[in-house]
């Protein structure tokens, strides 16, 4: 091994190792990605596609009010019989524990990304990003000419942030809509009461509370579209629900799923419970605002200290520090 990489390093110079390295890598890549990208797609993917299609179909017929949802069923229908190139290339990349599966399919539904290569799209985008990214960095160290052990740390940094960079935009978007809908969600439960206690039913209510919230808050207006749309599909109404906590990843959510499926466990009154459960989310939302007022002093603290009072310093002492500064000199 030794004798090779002293036969590179004489032909090619220092770097001549990681020139053929990289380019026999290359190599395999452009070899394997014709394979890859058309092979044949599993039957049973074309399968599930159908009845997601068909799904979706039936969800669409029967509220009448979803183009959006058309659109999605018709997309689905074109592109049940062909195979996905994601699809293809996503068992090379995502890992083979179905928990993490679900765990990275769970965040990106609450990031607002529903569409069935998402997943898929996920994984593969970490990859490339760790790759490009990597032969970004080596490529730019390569020119500025820099040493071996610099450029090693180059390479590594730079695949370490392509593969972490779309963790932490699902993260930031995830946290964003999550701020969304918990803000919104207050008003939308006063709303809803409303609905519910001037007759509606519960589904009929959600369709009127994701009509009217539209503009103001569209991430929950599509939340409560979709429960609305699943309810009316004939889905059981306990399971929409613990559906509609899961895609939303909000605590005061999920309460409000366990207090409409505890009411209608019970026989309770919807409206009784939207009341009560209204009271306790304005009180929440007080106190939510209160607690943010108690934190602003410490966080202006750090910023007073740093700006403020250093050049207060300056404006006081400053000209007694310069007369005495010269009574020294003087003196001597």
């Amino acid at each position: 091994m030794n004798r090779i990489f002293e036969a590179l390093t004489t032909a090619f110079g220092p770097m001549g190792p990681v020139w053929v390295m990289g380019g026999f890598g290359l190599i395999l890549i452009v070899a394997a990605a014709p394979m890859l990208l058309f092979r044949r797609s599993d039957p049973l993917h074309k399968l599930e596609r159908e009845r997601e299609a068909m799904r979706l179909a039936a969800a669409s017929r029967t509220t009448g009010a979803g183009a959006r949802r058309r659109n999605e069923v018709a997309g689905l229908r074109a592109d049940a019989g062909k195979p996905s190139r994601l699809a293809t290339l996503a068992p090379l990349f995502q890992p083979k524990d179905q928990e993490k599966i679900q765990g990275a399919r769970e965040k990106l539904m609450q990031a607002g990304y529903r569409s069935r290569t998402a997943v898929q799209a996920f994984f593969v985008a970490r990859v490339l990003g760790a790759v490009l990214i990597g032969v970004g960095a080596l490529a730019f160290a390569l020119l500025r000419g820099t040493e071996v052990d610099v450029l090693s740390y180059s390479v590594i940094g730079g695949v370490a942030a392509g593969y972490a960079l779309p963790s932490y935009w699902v993260t930031r978007r995830r946290a964003a809509r999550q701020d969304e809908i918990g803000n919104g969600f207050p008003d939308a439960l006063d709303m809803m009461l409303v609905c519910v206690e001037a007759g509606q039913s519960l589904d009929q209510a959600l369709l009127r509370v994701s009509q009217e919230m539209q503009h103001a808050h569209p991430a929950l207006a599509e939340e409560f579209e979709i429960v609305s749309v699943e309810m009316r599909a004939g889905k059981e109404r306990s399971q929409v629900l613990r559906d509609f906590g899961t895609r939303a990843g909000v605590s005061d959510i999920s309460s409000f799923v366990t207090v409409l499926i505890q009411s209608s466990q019970f026989g309770t009154s919807i409206a009784e419970a939207l009341r009560v459960y209204a009271s306790e989310m304005r009180d929440k939302r007080v106190m939510r605002a209160e607690e943010k007022a108690n934190k602003l002093p410490t966080k202006l603290t750090l910023g007073t200290m740093f700006f403020t009072v250093p050049p207060l310093m300056i404006i006081l002492i400053g000209p007694s520090l310069a007369d005495i500064a010269k009574f020294l000199s003087g003196g001597k």
